[in-house]
This record gives C-alpha cells, structure tokens and sequence, in this order.
C-alpha cells in the first residue's frame, strides 16, 4: 500500500519545508509515502470563496484514482491520540488497499462533491492551523504512528 498526501498549493516557508523533507525521509524505511502538490488556482481575486472552493475540490478529485481511499483532513473529522492513529494506520494497511490519500485542502475547504468522495475525515487537533504547516504536524504523526507500529522508542506515554 503506497500512503499518499495530497495537497493544495506549494510549501513556502524553509523551516517547513526543512521539517517536512526530514519526516519524509524518515519515513521511506516505513512505508511508500507520497506528498504530491496540486497547484493553487490562478486569479482569485474575482472568484467568490464558494467558486474557489468548488475549483480546488475539482483539481484534487481529478488526482484521484477510482481505486483511492480517500480522507480528508477536516476540522469535522474524527480526532485521534497519537497511540489510536498508529492503531488506524495499521488496519488500513492490513486492509491494503491501493493507495491510502490523505487530502488537506485549500484555505476555504471542500465542495460536497469530494465529501460525497471521500471515505473518511480525520481531524488533527481542535485548534487551526495553516494549511502549510498542518502538513509537517500531519506526516510527522503519520512518522509517529509507524514507530507506534513497530514498537519504537521514538514515542513515549
């Protein structure tokens, strides 16, 4: 099973960047992971928040494969401690399907064709956070959840 993050826009600050590529790196000794970019839309400034809405929902079903298991990482979704997300992880995995795509996706969230979509929403924390920044604090849980799995040390109760 590959895990795939699928997000809306590029990453632009270094020190986010920096984290992510370090949590990316430590997970290819886990598990076949993924980030891929759908680009921001272009001209905006004209466009209603619903219009940018329904567009970027529009780009990211068309990254979707028909086989996808698809989550959306939304402030409605379920909540997880680090300890019951790795349990999630591990039945995904032994359920195998193709490809496991978790989606965060632009500033004003999801039309209700990619809710109809979606398998799953998942919430990481009660609080807001960017859109960029979600993506480090998400693959390093996702990181935390493989070392969950195999009973490393890097996580502590």
């Amino acid at each position: 099973m590959k895990i795939v993050l699928l997000v809306v826009g590029k990453t632009n600050e270094k020190y986010l960047l920096e984290g992510i590529s370090e949590y990316q790196n430590r997970l290819k000794f886990y598990i076949p992971f993924q980030l891929e970019i759908i680009p921001e839309l272009k001209n905006t400034k004209s466009l209603s928040f619903q219009l940018q809405k329904e567009k970027s929902s529009e780009l990211i079903l068309q990254s979707l494969q028909e086989s996808d298991e698809v989550i959306l990482l939304d402030e409605q979704g379920k909540e997880y401690t680090s300890v019951n997300f790795a349990r999630f992880m591990e039945q995904k995995m032994s359920a195998s399907p193709k490809r496991l795509v978790f989606v965060i996706g632009g500033p004003y969230g999801f039309s209700e064709k990619l809710y109809e979509r979606a398998n799953g929403k998942l919430s990481v924390s009660q609080m807001t956070f960017s859109h960029q920044m979600i993506r480090l604090i998400f693959i390093e849980q996702l990181y935390r959840a493989m070392t969950i799995i195999k009973g490393e040390p890097y996580h502590h109760e």
